[in-house]
C-alpha cells in the first residue's frame, strides 16, 4: 500500500484538522509520545493554540519475564499497575519495587533529556490530547491512558494519524474519546504510511518543546 503521509509534521497538521473542535479552549493540552510523536503533536498543539508536552511511558516488566507487563508509569509520577497480572505472576512488593526504581530512573533521564529543569506541565482538570505517530498493539498508548487517570484530568483524547482497524476496541474503557485518521485493512507497521519516516533525533524533540514554550509565551503586539 502506498504511504498515506509525506512525514510526521503533515500527519499532525492533517490531524490537527480534525481537532478543531479544542481550538483555543482553556485548560487543553497535547502530550506526545516521544520521540516520534513529537512533530506530529507540535503541529496539534500549534493549529489548536494549546501548550504542548512529552508523556514518557516505561512498562513495568514483570521480574524474570520483562516483556510482560505489569503496569505502566509516566511523565509527571502517573502510576499504572495491573493487579490482575502482580496475582497471577505472584510478584510481591518487595519484588516489585526494585523494577519501579529502576524504570523510574530511566524515565527521569529520559525526562531530563527532552525538558531540562522545567517540570512536567500540570494535568489535572484538563483535556489531554495524547499524540503518536501512529499506534500498532496499542499496548503503550493504553497503559499511557490508564497512568494518566492517577492524574485526574477531566478528558483524555488519545490522537493518532494511523492505527490498525480495531484500535478504537484496543482502547475501549480507558480512553475518552479515540481519532485516527486513517485505518487500514493491510495493517503491518506504523511505517508502512509515511514516505519519510526517519527517527525523530532527541534534539529535535527538545526544538520542537522550546518551540512550542515561545509560541505560547508570545506577548500580543
Amino acid at each position: 500500500m502506498a504511504a498515506i503521509f509525506p512525514n510526521r509534521s503533515e500527519a499532525g497538521s492533517r490531524l490537527a484538522q480534525r481537532l478543531q473542535a479544542y481550538a483555543g479552549r482553556d485548560q487543553v493540552l497535547v502530550l506526545a509520545l516521544p520521540r516520534g510523536g513529537v512533530p506530529v503533536g507540535y503541529e496539534v498543539a500549534r493549529a489548536l493554540g494549546v501548550e504542548l508536552d512529552v508523556l514518557i511511558v516505561r512498562k513495568l516488566g514483570v521480574p524474570h519475564q520483562p516483556e510482560l507487563a505489569m503496569g505502566a508509569i509516566a511523565s509527571g509520577g502517573a502510576r499504572y499497575l495491573n493487579q490482575e497480572v502482580l496475582q497471577l505472576a505472584r510478584v510481591s512488593d518487595a519484588e516489585l519495587q526494585p523494577v519501579l526504581a529502576a524504570e523510574t530512573r530511566e524515565l527521569e533521564r529520559r525526562e531530563r533529556v527532552y525538558r531540562g529543569d522545567r517540570p512536567p506541565s500540570a494535568i489535572a482538570g484538563r483535556t489531554v490530547i495524547l499524540v503518536d505517530d501512529g499506534m500498532a498493539t496499542g499496548a503503550s498508548m493504553r497503559a499511557a491512558v490508564l497512568a494518566l487517570r492517577s492524574k485526574s484530568p477531566t478528558r483524555i483524547v488519545v490522537a493518532v494519524p494511523v492505527a490498525p482497524e480495531d484500535a478504537s476496541e484496543r482502547l475501549a474503557g480507558a480512553a475518552d474519546e479515540f481519532v485516527c485518521l486513517e485505518s487500514p485493512h493491510n495493517f503491518y507497521a506504523v511505517g508502512q504510511f509515511y514516505l519519510d519516516f526517519e527517527q525523530t533525533s532527541d534534539q529535535e524533540v527538545r526544538d520542537l518543546l522550546e518551540r512550542n514554550r515561545k509560541l505560547m509565551h508570545k506577548v500580543p503586539a
